[in-house]
Protein backbone atom coordinates (compact mmCIF):
# COMPACT_ATOMS: atom_id res chain seq x y z
CA UNK A 1 0.00 0.00 0.00
CA UNK A 2 1.12 3.48 0.91
CA UNK A 3 5.16 2.47 1.09
CA UNK A 4 5.70 -0.28 -0.83
CA UNK A 5 7.64 -2.30 1.46
CA UNK A 6 4.89 -2.30 4.89
CA UNK A 7 3.26 -5.76 4.58
CA UNK A 8 5.73 -6.90 1.33
CA UNK A 9 2.21 -6.63 -0.88
CA UNK A 10 2.76 -5.98 -4.50
CA UNK A 11 0.00 -3.56 -4.65
CA UNK A 12 1.16 -1.41 -0.74
CA UNK A 13 2.53 1.55 -2.20
CA UNK A 14 -0.43 3.79 -2.73
CA UNK A 15 1.29 6.91 -3.90
CA UNK A 16 1.85 5.43 -7.14
CA UNK A 17 3.48 8.74 -9.77
CA UNK A 18 1.96 9.36 -13.14
CA UNK A 19 3.93 9.32 -15.89
CA UNK A 20 3.89 7.23 -19.21
CA UNK A 21 2.78 5.83 -21.35
CA UNK A 22 1.26 8.93 -22.84
CA UNK A 23 -0.61 9.36 -25.74
CA UNK A 24 -3.48 7.68 -27.37
CA UNK A 25 -4.19 5.32 -30.73
CA UNK A 26 -7.39 6.59 -31.00
CA UNK A 27 -6.27 10.76 -30.12
CA UNK A 28 -7.95 13.16 -32.48
CA UNK A 29 -4.38 13.86 -33.78
CA UNK A 30 -4.34 9.82 -34.67
CA UNK A 31 -7.58 9.60 -35.89
CA UNK A 32 -6.73 12.80 -38.58
CA UNK A 33 -3.67 10.90 -39.46
CA UNK A 34 -5.48 8.27 -40.24
CA UNK A 35 -8.23 9.34 -42.16
CA UNK A 36 -5.25 11.59 -44.52
CA UNK A 37 -3.89 8.02 -44.96
CA UNK A 38 -6.90 6.56 -46.27
CA UNK A 39 -8.07 9.11 -48.43
CA UNK A 40 -4.91 8.00 -50.77
CA UNK A 41 -5.51 4.48 -50.14
CA UNK A 42 -7.01 2.36 -52.91
CA UNK A 43 -8.41 -0.70 -51.76
CA UNK A 44 -11.34 -3.05 -51.99
CA UNK A 45 -11.58 -3.29 -48.39
CA UNK A 46 -11.57 0.72 -48.02
CA UNK A 47 -15.22 1.02 -47.35
CA UNK A 48 -14.62 -1.52 -44.10
CA UNK A 49 -11.30 1.17 -43.21
CA UNK A 50 -13.47 4.21 -43.53
CA UNK A 51 -16.10 2.56 -41.20
CA UNK A 52 -13.79 1.21 -38.86
CA UNK A 53 -12.08 4.97 -38.73
CA UNK A 54 -15.43 6.75 -37.98
CA UNK A 55 -16.66 4.26 -35.29
CA UNK A 56 -13.20 4.65 -33.44
CA UNK A 57 -13.62 8.66 -33.82
CA UNK A 58 -17.07 8.13 -32.53
CA UNK A 59 -15.40 5.96 -29.47
CA UNK A 60 -17.27 3.37 -30.84
CA UNK A 61 -14.92 0.74 -30.39
CA UNK A 62 -17.18 -2.57 -30.53
CA UNK A 63 -18.30 -1.35 -34.14
CA UNK A 64 -14.52 -0.30 -35.20
CA UNK A 65 -13.69 -4.15 -34.24
CA UNK A 66 -16.48 -5.48 -36.33
CA UNK A 67 -15.68 -3.01 -39.27
CA UNK A 68 -11.62 -3.61 -39.32
CA UNK A 69 -12.17 -7.46 -38.93
CA UNK A 70 -13.84 -7.54 -42.33
CA UNK A 71 -11.50 -5.13 -43.81
CA UNK A 72 -8.93 -7.83 -43.17
CA UNK A 73 -10.86 -11.04 -43.80
CA UNK A 74 -10.69 -8.84 -47.43
CA UNK A 75 -7.54 -8.60 -47.71
CA UNK A 76 -5.18 -9.34 -44.96
CA UNK A 77 -2.21 -7.42 -46.28
CA UNK A 78 -3.55 -4.52 -46.17
CA UNK A 79 -1.45 -2.22 -43.14
CA UNK A 80 -4.46 -0.19 -41.94
CA UNK A 81 -6.46 -3.24 -41.71
CA UNK A 82 -4.34 -4.38 -38.70
CA UNK A 83 -3.73 -1.25 -37.11
CA UNK A 84 -7.56 -0.17 -37.11
CA UNK A 85 -8.16 -3.52 -35.75
CA UNK A 86 -5.29 -3.15 -32.59
CA UNK A 87 -6.60 0.12 -31.84
CA UNK A 88 -10.20 -1.28 -31.53
CA UNK A 89 -8.89 -4.39 -29.54
CA UNK A 90 -6.86 -2.09 -27.05
CA UNK A 91 -9.67 0.07 -26.05
CA UNK A 92 -11.98 -3.48 -25.94
CA UNK A 93 -9.31 -4.40 -23.02
CA UNK A 94 -8.65 -7.16 -25.31
CA UNK A 95 -4.90 -6.66 -25.09
CA UNK A 96 -3.48 -9.94 -26.43
CA UNK A 97 -5.58 -9.26 -29.38
CA UNK A 98 -4.48 -5.78 -30.10
CA UNK A 99 -1.06 -7.40 -29.97
CA UNK A 100 -1.74 -9.38 -32.15
CA UNK A 101 -2.97 -7.31 -34.38
CA UNK A 102 -0.02 -4.50 -33.97
CA UNK A 103 2.77 -7.11 -34.86
CA UNK A 104 0.82 -8.42 -37.81
CA UNK A 105 0.67 -4.69 -39.01
CA UNK A 106 3.95 -4.10 -38.11
CA UNK A 107 5.19 -7.43 -39.60
CA UNK A 108 3.90 -5.63 -43.34
CA UNK A 109 5.81 -2.97 -42.54
CA UNK A 110 8.12 -2.93 -40.18
CA UNK A 111 9.46 0.94 -40.82
CA UNK A 112 5.42 1.79 -40.24
CA UNK A 113 6.68 4.34 -37.00
CA UNK A 114 2.92 4.72 -35.81
CA UNK A 115 2.45 1.32 -35.36
CA UNK A 116 6.08 1.06 -33.82
CA UNK A 117 4.86 3.80 -30.99
CA UNK A 118 0.95 2.39 -30.60
CA UNK A 119 2.24 -1.18 -30.14
CA UNK A 120 5.66 0.30 -27.52
CA UNK A 121 2.86 1.36 -25.77
CA UNK A 122 0.69 -1.76 -25.18
CA UNK A 123 3.88 -3.10 -24.80
CA UNK A 124 4.47 -1.02 -21.95
CA UNK A 125 0.93 -0.99 -20.56
CA UNK A 126 1.33 -4.93 -20.41
CA UNK A 127 4.85 -4.76 -18.41
CA UNK A 128 6.44 -5.75 -21.41
CA UNK A 129 9.40 -2.89 -20.59
CA UNK A 130 11.82 -4.78 -23.07
CA UNK A 131 10.15 -4.91 -26.09
CA UNK A 132 8.43 -1.12 -25.20
CA UNK A 133 11.95 -0.19 -25.12
CA UNK A 134 13.02 -1.49 -28.53
CA UNK A 135 9.40 -0.18 -30.16
CA UNK A 136 10.07 3.38 -29.07
CA UNK A 137 13.70 3.98 -30.03
CA UNK A 138 12.77 2.64 -33.59
CA UNK A 139 10.13 5.02 -34.19
CA UNK A 140 12.51 7.46 -32.68
CA UNK A 141 14.81 6.40 -34.86
CA UNK A 142 12.74 8.51 -37.46
CA UNK A 143 11.76 11.18 -35.25
CA UNK A 144 14.49 12.13 -33.18
CA UNK A 145 13.64 13.61 -29.89
CA UNK A 146 9.85 13.23 -30.16
CA UNK A 147 8.35 13.97 -26.95
CA UNK A 148 5.59 11.62 -26.74
CA UNK A 149 8.27 8.73 -27.90
CA UNK A 150 10.97 10.52 -25.74
CA UNK A 151 8.39 10.55 -22.95
CA UNK A 152 7.38 6.31 -22.99
CA UNK A 153 10.99 5.35 -23.65
CA UNK A 154 11.79 7.44 -20.43
CA UNK A 155 9.07 6.14 -18.69
CA UNK A 156 10.19 2.18 -19.80
CA UNK A 157 13.62 3.00 -18.27
CA UNK A 158 12.38 4.15 -15.22
CA UNK A 159 10.52 1.20 -14.70
CA UNK A 160 13.39 -1.13 -14.98
CA UNK A 161 15.45 0.83 -12.92
CA UNK A 162 17.56 2.54 -15.73
CA UNK A 163 17.89 6.09 -14.50
CA UNK A 164 20.46 7.60 -15.56
CA UNK A 165 19.68 6.63 -18.81
CA UNK A 166 15.83 7.70 -18.47
CA UNK A 167 17.49 11.21 -17.89
CA UNK A 168 19.52 11.05 -20.63
CA UNK A 169 16.54 10.38 -22.85
CA UNK A 170 14.72 13.30 -21.58
CA UNK A 171 17.07 16.03 -21.48
CA UNK A 172 17.34 16.03 -25.03
CA UNK A 173 14.08 15.71 -25.52
CA UNK A 174 13.17 19.04 -23.42
CA UNK A 175 15.89 20.80 -24.85
CA UNK A 176 14.01 20.49 -27.81
CA UNK A 177 10.32 20.52 -26.47
CA UNK A 178 10.40 22.48 -23.41
CA UNK A 179 7.05 23.45 -23.46
CA UNK A 180 6.08 19.92 -23.22
CA UNK A 181 4.41 19.37 -20.21
CA UNK A 182 4.59 15.56 -20.41
CA UNK A 183 8.51 15.78 -20.38
CA UNK A 184 8.46 17.47 -17.11
CA UNK A 185 6.56 15.43 -15.57
CA UNK A 186 7.77 11.83 -16.44
CA UNK A 187 11.39 13.95 -15.37
CA UNK A 188 10.13 14.43 -11.71
CA UNK A 189 8.88 11.11 -11.36
CA UNK A 190 12.12 9.85 -12.39
CA UNK A 191 14.11 11.79 -9.65
CA UNK A 192 10.54 10.99 -7.53
CA UNK A 193 11.67 6.96 -7.90
CA UNK A 194 15.56 8.05 -7.26
CA UNK A 195 14.48 9.57 -4.21
CA UNK A 196 14.96 13.15 -4.98
CA UNK A 197 11.15 14.03 -3.89
CA UNK A 198 12.51 17.74 -3.28
CA UNK A 199 14.04 17.83 -7.11
CA UNK A 200 10.71 16.27 -8.39
CA UNK A 201 9.03 18.56 -6.61
CA UNK A 202 10.45 21.41 -8.68
CA UNK A 203 10.01 19.85 -12.05
CA UNK A 204 6.26 19.30 -11.25
CA UNK A 205 6.02 22.45 -10.39
CA UNK A 206 7.05 23.54 -13.82
CA UNK A 207 4.66 21.25 -15.52
CA UNK A 208 2.10 22.99 -13.43
CA UNK A 209 3.27 26.62 -14.39
CA UNK A 210 2.75 25.24 -18.03
CA UNK A 211 -0.53 24.15 -18.05
CA UNK A 212 -2.01 24.35 -14.35
CA UNK A 213 -4.73 22.07 -15.46
CA UNK A 214 -2.10 19.09 -15.95
CA UNK A 215 -4.02 16.57 -13.08
CA UNK A 216 -1.02 14.00 -13.17
CA UNK A 217 1.47 16.63 -12.44
CA UNK A 218 -0.65 17.98 -9.83
CA UNK A 219 -1.42 14.30 -8.30
CA UNK A 220 2.51 14.49 -8.35
CA UNK A 221 3.30 16.74 -6.73
CA UNK A 222 0.79 16.37 -4.03
CA UNK A 223 2.73 12.83 -3.61
CA UNK A 224 5.96 14.72 -3.11
CA UNK A 225 4.84 17.25 -0.65
CA UNK A 226 3.44 14.41 1.72
CA UNK A 227 7.25 12.96 1.31
CA UNK A 228 8.23 16.20 2.72
CA UNK A 229 6.20 16.69 5.52
CA UNK A 230 3.26 18.97 3.99
CA UNK A 231 0.29 16.34 4.80
CA UNK A 232 -2.59 19.37 4.75
CA UNK A 233 -1.12 20.85 1.33
CA UNK A 234 -0.56 17.40 -0.35
CA UNK A 235 -3.78 15.80 0.78
CA UNK A 236 -5.67 19.13 -1.00
CA UNK A 237 -3.75 18.72 -4.14
CA UNK A 238 -4.37 15.29 -4.36
CA UNK A 239 -8.59 16.25 -4.06
CA UNK A 240 -8.19 18.65 -6.93
CA UNK A 241 -5.89 16.58 -9.27
CA UNK A 242 -8.79 14.05 -8.12
CA UNK A 243 -11.35 16.69 -9.20
CA UNK A 244 -9.65 17.22 -12.79
CA UNK A 245 -8.54 13.71 -13.83
CA UNK A 246 -9.38 13.34 -17.59
CA UNK A 247 -9.42 9.42 -17.09
CA UNK A 248 -11.12 6.79 -14.98
CA UNK A 249 -8.25 5.32 -14.66
CA UNK A 250 -6.31 8.26 -13.71
CA UNK A 251 -8.94 9.07 -11.03
CA UNK A 252 -8.71 5.53 -9.85
CA UNK A 253 -4.81 5.82 -9.32
CA UNK A 254 -5.53 8.86 -7.25
CA UNK A 255 -8.15 8.08 -4.58
CA UNK A 256 -5.77 5.05 -4.48
CA UNK A 257 -3.45 7.36 -3.23
CA UNK A 258 -5.44 9.28 -1.40
CA UNK A 259 -5.93 6.21 0.74
CA UNK A 260 -2.22 6.48 1.89
CA UNK A 261 -2.34 10.05 2.92
CA UNK A 262 -5.42 10.29 4.94
CA UNK A 263 -4.72 6.42 6.79
CA UNK A 264 -1.07 8.32 7.20
CA UNK A 265 -3.09 11.08 8.99
CA UNK A 266 -5.37 8.97 11.16
CA UNK A 267 -8.47 9.56 9.16
CA UNK A 268 -9.18 6.14 8.75
CA UNK A 269 -12.63 5.96 7.45
CA UNK A 270 -12.05 8.16 4.36
CA UNK A 271 -8.59 6.35 3.83
CA UNK A 272 -10.46 2.77 4.43
CA UNK A 273 -12.87 3.72 1.75
CA UNK A 274 -11.03 5.45 -0.68
CA UNK A 275 -8.57 2.27 -0.52
CA UNK A 276 -11.96 0.34 -2.41
CA UNK A 277 -10.12 2.34 -5.72
CA UNK A 278 -8.03 -1.01 -5.79
CA UNK A 279 -11.16 -3.03 -6.72
CA UNK A 280 -12.28 -0.68 -9.52
CA UNK A 281 -11.86 -2.24 -13.01
CA UNK A 282 -10.12 1.00 -13.72
CA UNK A 283 -7.31 0.37 -11.32
CA UNK A 284 -3.76 -0.30 -13.14
CA UNK A 285 -3.82 -3.87 -12.61
CA UNK A 286 -6.93 -4.98 -10.92
CA UNK A 287 -7.38 -8.33 -9.49
CA UNK A 288 -10.31 -10.17 -11.15
CA UNK A 289 -12.01 -12.72 -9.21
CA UNK A 290 -13.87 -15.81 -10.27
CA UNK A 291 -16.95 -15.84 -8.35
CA UNK A 292 -20.57 -14.77 -9.14
CA UNK A 293 -21.88 -14.89 -5.43
CA UNK A 294 -22.90 -11.32 -4.59
CA UNK A 295 -20.21 -9.43 -2.78
CA UNK A 296 -20.34 -8.55 1.08
CA UNK A 297 -19.82 -4.61 1.38
CA UNK A 298 -19.41 -3.38 4.93
CA UNK A 299 -22.25 -2.93 6.62
CA UNK A 300 -24.15 -5.69 5.39
CA UNK A 301 -25.38 -8.16 8.08
CA UNK A 302 -23.02 -11.19 8.62
CA UNK A 303 -25.13 -12.68 11.40
CA UNK A 304 -25.64 -16.61 10.41
CA UNK A 305 -24.00 -16.29 6.84
CA UNK A 306 -21.56 -18.19 5.10
CA UNK A 307 -18.57 -15.53 4.23
CA UNK A 308 -15.92 -16.25 1.85
CA UNK A 309 -13.03 -13.73 2.43
CA UNK A 310 -10.08 -13.98 -0.46
CA UNK A 311 -6.93 -12.79 0.11
CA UNK A 312 -6.02 -10.06 -2.93
CA UNK A 313 -2.67 -8.88 -2.32
CA UNK A 314 1.02 -9.95 -1.19
CA UNK A 315 1.67 -13.00 1.01
CA UNK A 316 2.87 -10.65 4.02
CA UNK A 317 -0.89 -7.92 3.65
CA UNK A 318 -2.53 -11.49 4.00
CA UNK A 319 -1.39 -11.47 7.26
CA UNK A 320 -1.54 -8.11 8.13
CA UNK A 321 -5.35 -7.98 7.12
CA UNK A 322 -6.14 -10.92 9.26
CA UNK A 323 -6.28 -8.65 11.81
CA UNK A 324 -10.36 -8.34 12.06
CA UNK A 325 -11.09 -11.24 11.97
CA UNK A 326 -11.66 -12.53 15.43
CA UNK A 327 -14.18 -9.71 14.71
CA UNK A 328 -15.73 -11.19 11.72
CA UNK A 329 -16.00 -14.51 12.99
CA UNK A 330 -17.58 -12.57 15.89
CA UNK A 331 -20.46 -10.90 13.79
CA UNK A 332 -21.27 -14.37 11.80
CA UNK A 333 -22.58 -15.75 15.32
CA UNK A 334 -22.61 -19.76 16.12
CA UNK A 335 -24.87 -19.84 13.00
CA UNK A 336 -22.40 -18.44 10.58
CA UNK A 337 -19.74 -19.77 8.75
CA UNK A 338 -16.47 -18.49 7.27
CA UNK A 339 -14.12 -19.55 4.68
CA UNK A 340 -10.34 -17.92 3.69
CA UNK A 341 -9.03 -18.32 0.44
CA UNK A 342 -5.17 -17.49 1.25
CA UNK A 343 -1.80 -18.45 -0.25
CA UNK A 344 -0.86 -22.27 -0.02
CA UNK A 345 2.12 -21.79 2.34
CA UNK A 346 -0.18 -19.94 5.16
CA UNK A 347 -2.48 -22.62 5.31
CA UNK A 348 -1.38 -23.87 8.33
CA UNK A 349 -0.78 -20.75 10.57
CA UNK A 350 -4.50 -19.90 9.64
CA UNK A 351 -5.79 -23.34 10.58
CA UNK A 352 -4.36 -23.08 13.81
CA UNK A 353 -5.30 -19.82 14.24
CA UNK A 354 -8.91 -19.25 13.13
CA UNK A 355 -10.23 -23.15 13.81
CA UNK A 356 -13.79 -22.10 13.05
CA UNK A 357 -12.56 -21.46 9.66
CA UNK A 358 -12.84 -23.37 6.54
CA UNK A 359 -9.48 -22.34 4.91
CA UNK A 360 -7.92 -23.32 1.90
CA UNK A 361 -5.75 -22.39 -1.29
CA UNK A 362 -6.90 -18.83 -3.75
CA UNK A 363 -5.64 -20.09 -7.09
CA UNK A 364 -3.98 -16.84 -9.74
CA UNK A 365 -3.08 -16.71 -13.10
CA UNK A 366 -2.73 -13.78 -15.53
CA UNK A 367 -4.66 -14.06 -18.66
CA UNK A 368 -4.57 -11.36 -21.58
CA UNK A 369 -2.69 -9.08 -19.34
CA UNK A 370 -5.03 -9.44 -16.30
CA UNK A 371 -4.61 -10.66 -12.92
CA UNK A 372 -7.26 -13.08 -12.14
CA UNK A 373 -8.02 -15.41 -8.45
CA UNK A 374 -10.37 -18.09 -7.94
CA UNK A 375 -11.23 -20.46 -4.63
CA UNK A 376 -11.14 -23.90 -6.03
CA UNK A 377 -11.32 -25.92 -2.55
CA UNK A 378 -14.85 -24.13 -2.52
CA UNK A 379 -16.73 -27.33 -4.06
CA UNK A 380 -20.57 -26.20 -3.31
CA UNK A 381 -20.37 -22.56 -4.52
CA UNK A 382 -24.36 -21.95 -3.74
CA UNK A 383 -23.71 -22.53 -0.02
CA UNK A 384 -21.51 -19.51 0.13
CA UNK A 385 -24.09 -16.35 1.22
CA UNK A 386 -21.61 -13.56 0.69
CA UNK A 387 -17.71 -12.99 -0.64
CA UNK A 388 -15.52 -10.55 -0.44
CA UNK A 389 -11.39 -9.32 -0.63
CA UNK A 390 -9.97 -9.60 2.55
CA UNK A 391 -9.39 -6.37 2.90
CA UNK A 392 -12.91 -5.17 3.55
CA UNK A 393 -13.11 -7.02 6.56
CA UNK A 394 -10.16 -3.86 7.61
CA UNK A 395 -12.90 -1.48 6.80
CA UNK A 396 -15.83 -2.18 8.51
CA UNK A 397 -13.78 -3.17 11.72
CA UNK A 398 -11.15 -0.57 12.19
CA UNK A 399 -12.82 2.38 11.10
CA UNK A 400 -10.47 4.63 13.41
CA UNK A 401 -7.33 3.44 15.85
CA UNK A 402 -9.33 2.45 19.08
CA UNK A 403 -10.79 -0.30 17.30
CA UNK A 404 -7.20 -2.11 16.98
CA UNK A 405 -7.32 -3.89 20.28
CA UNK A 406 -3.91 -4.24 21.97
CA UNK A 407 -3.20 -7.84 21.72
CA UNK A 408 1.16 -7.65 22.78
CA UNK A 409 0.88 -11.75 22.33
CA UNK A 410 -0.46 -11.37 18.59
CA UNK A 411 -3.40 -13.07 17.16
CA UNK A 412 -2.28 -15.70 15.49
CA UNK A 413 -1.13 -18.87 16.65
CA UNK A 414 2.63 -20.37 15.57
CA UNK A 415 3.36 -23.79 16.17
CA UNK A 416 4.30 -24.49 19.99
CA UNK A 417 6.12 -27.84 19.29
CA UNK A 418 8.11 -26.18 16.38
CA UNK A 419 9.06 -22.88 18.98
CA UNK A 420 9.78 -25.45 21.51
CA UNK A 421 12.03 -27.17 18.85
CA UNK A 422 14.07 -24.25 17.89
CA UNK A 423 14.36 -22.49 21.60
CA UNK A 424 16.60 -25.87 21.65
CA UNK A 425 18.40 -25.60 18.66
CA UNK A 426 19.39 -22.03 19.41
CA UNK A 427 20.33 -22.71 23.21
CA UNK A 428 23.79 -22.84 22.51
CA UNK A 429 23.71 -19.39 20.77
CA UNK A 430 25.42 -16.93 23.19
CA UNK A 431 23.75 -13.82 24.00
CA UNK A 432 20.41 -11.98 22.76
CA UNK A 433 19.55 -13.97 19.76
CA UNK A 434 17.77 -11.55 17.06
CA UNK A 435 16.52 -12.51 13.81
CA UNK A 436 17.43 -9.95 11.05
CA UNK A 437 15.63 -9.00 7.68
CA UNK A 438 16.89 -6.41 5.64
CA UNK A 439 14.71 -6.73 2.47
CA UNK A 440 11.84 -8.26 0.15
CA UNK A 441 11.84 -10.33 -2.50
CA UNK A 442 10.11 -7.62 -4.77
CA UNK A 443 12.11 -4.93 -5.49
CA UNK A 444 11.07 -2.91 -8.36
CA UNK A 445 11.13 1.15 -9.50
CA UNK A 446 8.72 2.00 -6.56
CA UNK A 447 9.79 0.10 -3.69
CA UNK A 448 13.65 -0.23 -4.46
CA UNK A 449 14.31 2.92 -2.09
CA UNK A 450 12.02 1.77 0.98
CA UNK A 451 15.04 -0.34 1.68
CA UNK A 452 18.27 0.45 3.31
CA UNK A 453 21.46 -0.83 1.94
CA UNK A 454 23.24 -3.79 3.36
CA UNK A 455 25.64 -1.66 4.69
CA UNK A 456 23.38 0.75 6.44
CA UNK A 457 23.01 -2.05 8.42
CA UNK A 458 26.60 -2.23 9.92
CA UNK A 459 26.17 -0.18 13.59
CA UNK A 460 23.36 -2.84 14.53
CA UNK A 461 25.51 -5.63 13.26
CA UNK A 462 28.10 -4.44 15.52
CA UNK A 463 26.15 -4.42 18.35
CA UNK A 464 28.07 -6.61 21.35
CA UNK A 465 25.48 -8.39 22.94
CA UNK A 466 23.75 -9.92 20.21
CA UNK A 467 23.67 -13.26 18.05
CA UNK A 468 22.09 -12.51 14.62
CA UNK A 469 19.62 -15.20 12.70
CA UNK A 470 18.78 -15.05 9.42
CA UNK A 471 15.12 -14.88 8.77
CA UNK A 472 15.70 -13.49 4.94
CA UNK A 473 14.51 -15.15 2.83
CA UNK A 474 15.70 -16.00 -0.97
CA UNK A 475 19.34 -15.64 -2.25
CA UNK A 476 21.31 -14.30 0.97
CA UNK A 477 24.74 -15.38 1.16
CA UNK A 478 26.34 -12.33 -0.56
CA UNK A 479 25.05 -10.33 2.21
CA UNK A 480 25.52 -13.01 4.99
CA UNK A 481 29.50 -12.85 3.17
CA UNK A 482 29.90 -9.27 3.39
CA UNK A 483 28.70 -9.32 7.09
CA UNK A 484 31.50 -11.63 8.05
CA UNK A 485 34.37 -10.12 5.74
CA UNK A 486 33.50 -6.40 5.94
CA UNK A 487 31.97 -6.22 9.32
CA UNK A 488 33.69 -9.13 11.26
CA UNK A 489 30.04 -10.38 12.10
CA UNK A 490 28.41 -13.86 11.76
CA UNK A 491 24.93 -13.89 10.88
CA UNK A 492 23.68 -17.52 11.53
CA UNK A 493 21.71 -19.28 8.97
CA UNK A 494 19.27 -21.68 10.83
CA UNK A 495 19.65 -25.44 10.03
CA UNK A 496 16.55 -27.27 8.33
CA UNK A 497 14.32 -24.35 7.13
CA UNK A 498 13.32 -23.02 3.81
CA UNK A 499 12.99 -19.62 4.79
CA UNK A 500 10.99 -18.79 1.60
CA UNK A 501 8.43 -22.01 1.99
CA UNK A 502 8.36 -23.50 5.55
CA UNK A 503 6.18 -19.98 6.49
CA UNK A 504 4.71 -21.91 9.59
CA UNK A 505 8.25 -22.82 11.00
CA UNK A 506 9.12 -19.07 9.87
CA UNK A 507 6.56 -18.03 12.72
CA UNK A 508 7.70 -20.14 14.92
CA UNK A 509 11.20 -19.69 14.75
CA UNK A 510 10.72 -15.73 15.30
CA UNK A 511 8.67 -16.97 18.15
CA UNK A 512 11.93 -18.32 19.82
CA UNK A 513 14.14 -15.62 19.21
CA UNK A 514 14.61 -12.79 21.73
CA UNK A 515 13.76 -10.31 19.03
CA UNK A 516 13.15 -9.67 15.53
CA UNK A 517 14.80 -6.61 13.59
CA UNK A 518 14.01 -5.66 10.12
CA UNK A 519 11.70 -4.00 7.39
CA UNK A 520 8.50 -4.73 7.06
CA UNK A 521 8.03 -8.04 4.70
CA UNK A 522 6.52 -11.27 4.84
CA UNK A 523 8.43 -12.80 7.65
CA UNK A 524 7.97 -9.63 9.47
CA UNK A 525 4.62 -10.38 9.39
CA UNK A 526 4.59 -13.76 10.33
CA UNK A 527 6.62 -12.66 13.27
CA UNK A 528 4.65 -9.76 14.64
CA UNK A 529 1.57 -11.49 14.07
CA UNK A 530 2.08 -14.21 16.27
CA UNK A 531 3.61 -11.86 19.03
CA UNK A 532 7.05 -12.58 18.31
CA UNK A 533 9.23 -8.87 20.10
CA UNK A 534 9.99 -7.49 16.97
CA UNK A 535 11.02 -3.95 16.15
CA UNK A 536 10.38 -2.31 12.37
CA UNK A 537 12.21 0.13 10.47
CA UNK A 538 9.97 2.02 8.40
CA UNK A 539 9.43 5.52 6.76
CA UNK A 540 8.28 8.73 8.68
CA UNK A 541 5.73 8.76 6.13
CA UNK A 542 4.43 5.18 6.42
CA UNK A 543 0.67 4.89 5.83
CA UNK A 544 0.61 1.71 8.13
CA UNK A 545 1.28 3.69 11.52
CA UNK A 546 -2.29 5.18 10.93
CA UNK A 547 -0.94 8.23 12.20
CA UNK A 548 0.13 6.87 15.54
CA UNK A 549 3.86 6.84 17.24
CA UNK A 550 3.40 3.16 17.63
CA UNK A 551 1.85 0.12 15.17
CA UNK A 552 -1.66 -0.24 16.00
CA UNK A 553 -1.57 -3.99 13.80
CA UNK A 554 0.94 -5.31 16.19
CA UNK A 555 0.66 -4.18 19.67
CA UNK A 556 3.80 -5.55 20.89
CA UNK A 557 5.95 -3.71 17.79
CA UNK A 558 8.29 -0.95 18.29
CA UNK A 559 8.44 1.01 15.18
CA UNK A 560 11.55 3.55 14.06
CA UNK A 561 11.54 5.55 11.50
CA UNK A 562 14.41 8.72 9.97
CA UNK A 563 13.41 12.22 10.39
CA UNK A 564 13.62 12.42 6.14
CA UNK A 565 12.94 9.36 4.27
CA UNK A 566 16.10 7.92 2.34
CA UNK A 567 18.48 9.19 6.04
CA UNK A 568 19.35 5.97 6.70
CA UNK A 569 22.44 6.42 8.95
CA UNK A 570 20.90 8.40 12.04
CA UNK A 571 18.21 5.38 11.85
CA UNK A 572 20.77 2.85 12.03
CA UNK A 573 22.94 4.65 14.69
CA UNK A 574 19.35 5.19 16.82
CA UNK A 575 18.62 1.49 16.28
CA UNK A 576 21.97 -0.13 17.26
CA UNK A 577 22.04 1.82 20.64
CA UNK A 578 18.41 1.16 21.60
CA UNK A 579 19.83 -2.80 20.68
CA UNK A 580 22.52 -2.37 22.41
CA UNK A 581 20.56 -1.08 25.78
CA UNK A 582 18.09 -4.38 24.79
CA UNK A 583 21.49 -6.58 24.98
CA UNK A 584 23.32 -4.75 27.76
CA UNK A 585 22.66 -7.71 30.50
CA UNK A 586 23.68 -10.29 28.16
CA UNK A 587 27.31 -8.36 26.60
CA UNK A 588 28.02 -7.71 30.57
CA UNK A 589 27.52 -11.20 31.10
CA UNK A 590 29.40 -12.70 27.70
CA UNK A 591 32.52 -10.22 28.98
Amino acid sequence: MGEASESGGARRRLAKSLGGPAGDSASGDAVKRLRTELGALKAAALPHLKRALSSISAKDYDGARIAAEKAVERDPSLIHAWHLLAIAREHLNDWPGALEAYERGLALDPANPPIANDLGRLASKMEMYPQAEALFRHYLSFRPFAPESSNNLAGVLREQMRYDEAIEVLKPAIGAHPDKVMLWNTLGTVLEDMGDVEQASVFYAEALRLNPQEAKARYNLSNTLFALGRREEAIAECRQAIAGSKTAQDSTTMRFALAAMLLAQGELGEGWDCYTARLEPTYCDPLHFLTTRPRWEPGMDLQGRHLLLIGEQGLGDEILFANPLDDVIAALGPGGRLSLAVTDRLIPLFERSYPRAVVGAHASMRTGGRSVRGAPFIEDWATVDLWAPLGEATRQFRRDVAAYPHRPKGFMQADPARIAHWRKALADLPGKRVGLLWTSMLINSTRYRYFAPFEAWEPILRTPGVTFVNLQYGDCREAISKAKSEFGVEIVQPDGIDLKNDLDDVAALACALDLTVGFSNASFNLAAATGAPAWLLTLPDAWARLGEESYPWYSQVRAFWPAVSGDWPPLMQEVAQALADFAAPAARLRA
